[in-house]
This record gives C-alpha cells, structure tokens and sequence, in this order.
C-alpha cells in the first residue's frame, strides 16, 4: 500500500483481512482500512490487532491504529487531591453493564463544540450485539436515581478497550473510569486502550506508546480471547473509591 492509497476491505472479505497496521498512513494519522463491516467476528479481529472504527454517516467505514497510542494502566489511575475531595462528598453509585444501550446513546448525543457523532446507528447496533455476546460492557454513574455519566468499551483478555465516555454532571466519567479501573485492577487486567490522547485523559494518568509497543502488549494480553466475566453486580458508592 503507498503512502497516498487506503486498503478496501469488502463485506465479504474474511474477518481477519486487515493489512498490517505498520501499513497505517502517517496524515491522517493511523488511518488504515475503509469498507468491510462491523460484524462482532470483525471488530473482535480489529481490536485485537490494535485497530478500530471510527467514521461518521457520511463515509465508509474507517479503521485506523494511530502511532503512538494513548493507554492508561490501572494502577497508574490519578486521583488528584480535587477528585478525591470530591469522591468523599459524592452520593453517587456506580453499576456494570445495567443499561448498555442507554449509555452508547448518552455518548453518542450532541455535545457543545462538536459537530455530530462517530457513534453511528450502525455502530451502536454492533456494539449493542458484542454487550449480548459478553464482549462489550459499561459503566453507570447514577444520582438521586438519574444517570449523570457513565463509558463502554471492549473486554478481550486482560486489556479493556475504551470507546467513549460522557458526563451531564462534574465528574461523573472520572468516577465512571475511577470505578473501572478498580474492577480491573483486582482482575489483573493489564491496560486500557484509549485510543488517541486527551489532556482529561493524560490528567487521569494516561500516557503515550509507540504503535509497536502496543501491539507487543496485544499479542500478550488478548491471547487466550476471554471474556470478564465476574462484573459487580451491585451498585458500588462512588465514595467507596476515594484512596485510603
């Protein structure tokens, strides 16, 4: 593939048939394929390659694997001395995988300062398919009986891919990525894949690795493809998450 021409992938092209992602192109940055569809067998495919969608209504599908790649490892999750301030004051609670859809759709909605949306209603169909296959997952922040925020992504093996994530109050998807990054912690879950970098993510502790890199972690922590299967069933206080 040149520097100027993007792989097409066709619908009927086995879920695997992506080209290399060192063939991804440098402007844009990691764009890599276009076509094909957003079958589970395929997106599974992707992500596990260190690819995934991201397209809006009016184009193909996109799939792209950007170098360097934004990660956050739970361990390394920052509670600065406001979040935990604001921690302890909370009367918020958490939950796993209670209303998916609901979630997908917050995070799709118009926000200020961005026109339309990535999150397809293709797009959220899939993912709605992967969350009833055991592969896909959320988080819900709840207030006085309203969810206020809340994220979803992908579990495959130890690492968990983050897609979006949103908040209709201060805070709220820091508890959300706070409260997953607890749960994935006790599950020895070894990274979160962020996809491209934000400053909210960087202030959260995320950090930047080379496309390499990433791909050498993939090849380790995707194989064997299992799923999370053990999420809390309970709500959790968001209190409960302030460091000790």
């Amino acid at each position: 593939m040149s520097s100027s021409q993007v792989f097409w992938l066709d619908a009927s092209d086995p879920p695997d048939a992506f080209p290399d992602i060192e063939e991804a192109l440098r402007e844009p940055d990691g764009l890599l394929a276009a076509g094909g569809d957003l079958s589970s067998e395929r997106l599974l495919n992707a992500y596990r390659k260190g690819i995934f969608p991201w397209y809006d209504d009016e184009q193909p599908i996109l799939w792209w694997s950007p170098d360097p790649r934004c990660v956050l490892r739970p361990a390394d999750f920052h509670v600065s001395r406001r979040l935990r301030r604001d921690l302890l004051r909370s009367k918020a609670t958490l939950t796993f995988n209670q209303s998916f859809g609901e979630v997908v759709r917050a995070c799709a909605a118009p926000r200020i300062a961005q026109q339309g949306t990535w999150i397809t209603a293709d797009m959220i169909l899939a993912y709605e398919q992967l969350h009833r296959e055991g592969w896909a997952h959320s988080v819900e922040v709840w207030q006085d009986g309203r969810r206020v925020g809340g994220l979803y992504g992908l579990a495959i093996g130890k690492v968990f891919f983050g897609e979006s994530m949103y908040s209709l109050e201060p805070n709220t998807s820091k508890f959300a990525m706070l409260g997953l990054s607890r749960f994935l912690l006790r599950n020895d879950v070894a990274l979160i894949d962020c996809q491209v970098i934000s400053r909210h993510l960087l202030t959260l502790g995320a950090t930047m690795i080379s496309r390499p890199d990433f791909r050498r972690e993939l090849d380790s922590a995707c194989n064997p493809a299992t799923r999370i299967r053990n999420w809390p069933p309970n709500p959790v206080d968001v209190s409960e998450l302030s460091p000790k």
